[in-house]
């Protein structure tokens, strides 16, 4: 068998590189692209070391631990021992759901199972099954980008979904729950009143009106003609002034709560001082929650224990 050293050695130098690029994205570090080469050079040594020396100690499972704790301290040097062994525990992460991702899509396109001559079921494939380095090099990238950017939606969610608690909210006596978002981007506040305001969207806010009565009011938001509101919902709906996104002023319509009530953590926020802003169409598309909920009203309103 012949083995182009130089060959191997370059492909496992840039599959380290994309590696160790993957472990700094994902632990947002600032670490210099410069220190990922040198990091990606020295984890290629291995592939010498091995093929020259065999039976070195760096070849041991032991030995290979030692060694990927050298790429981590070379690549991103040694603050403290958290960040440390955070960092190599997250490049083992990542090399093992990349090379997970390259054998699950690589025996996706196999056919182990066959019969043989005499009808019996056989595995045709095992442990030395070959993976071509055309496969490899296009599939790396594949995987790289697929870990890279699944993770990056994970970290995204878990930031929101760390932001979401149980809501209620009661109009005209009748009260319903739903799944509020506490958003630090709403600083929207009634200009008469200060009274800070939330956003309820539409699947939620139809629980407290009929049919005709929705079609009215949200035919009144688009023309500003108070004159058609529903006479029940008069003295209940508020005008806010805003200015849009483009800059454009305009009016938001907003409903007088009777109480709002907000399960943060260990506690119970219940408060009246409030606005609900009107929002004819749904908040998000997973529909994970219903409510924008306003950053003041943790800071400032009456706290119960829950």
């Amino acid at each position: 068998m012949t083995i182009y050293l130089d060959a191997v050695w370059a492909l496992n130098f840039l599959l380290d590189i994309m590696l160790l690029m993957l472990t700094q994205a994902l632990a947002r570090d600032s670490t210099r692209i410069i220190r990922i080469v040198i990091g990606g050079f020295v984890a290629s040594l291995l592939v010498p070391i091995s093929l020259y020396f065999p039976d070195t100690f760096f070849t041991s499972v032991i030995g290979k631990l030692l060694f990927s704790c050298f790429i981590i301290l070379t690549t991103f040097g040694y603050h403290n021992f958290y960040r440390w062994i955070k960092l190599l525990l997250l490049f083992y992460f990542i090399t093992f759901s990349i090379g997970g991702g390259l054998i699950g899509i690589h025996y996706l396109f196999q056919r182990p199972f066959g019969l043989d001559s005499n009808g019996f079921l056989t595995f045709n494939s095992g442990f030395g099954d070959p993976v071509s380095w055309l496969f490899v090099v296009i599939g790396f990238p594949l995987v790289w980008v697929f870990t890279k950017s699944r993770m990056d939606k994970h970290t995204a969610e878990k930031i929101r979904y760390d932001q979401l608690c149980p809501v209620t909210i009661q109009i005209k006596g009748k009260s319903y729950s739903t799944t509020g978002y506490i958003d630090s981007g709403n600083q929207l506040i009634d200009p008469l009143t200060k009274k800070p305001v939330i956003l309820c969207d539409e699947p939620f806010l139809k629980n407290w009106f009929t049919e005709e009565e929705w079609k009215r009011v949200r035919k009144c938001s688009e023309s500003l003609d108070l004159d058609s509101l529903p006479t029940e919902w008069e003295k209940y709906l508020q005008l806010v002034p805003y200015q849009g996104v483009q800059g454009n002023s305009t009016f938001l319509f907003t409903i007088r709560p009777d109480t709002l009530v907000i399960y943060y953590g260990e506690q119970k926020i219940v408060t009246s001082k409030v606005l609900v802003g009107l929002q004819f169409s749904n908040l998000t598309k997973d529909e994970s929650y219903h409510c924008l909920l306003h950053p003041q009203i943790i800071k400032l309103a009456t706290i119960h224990s829950a």
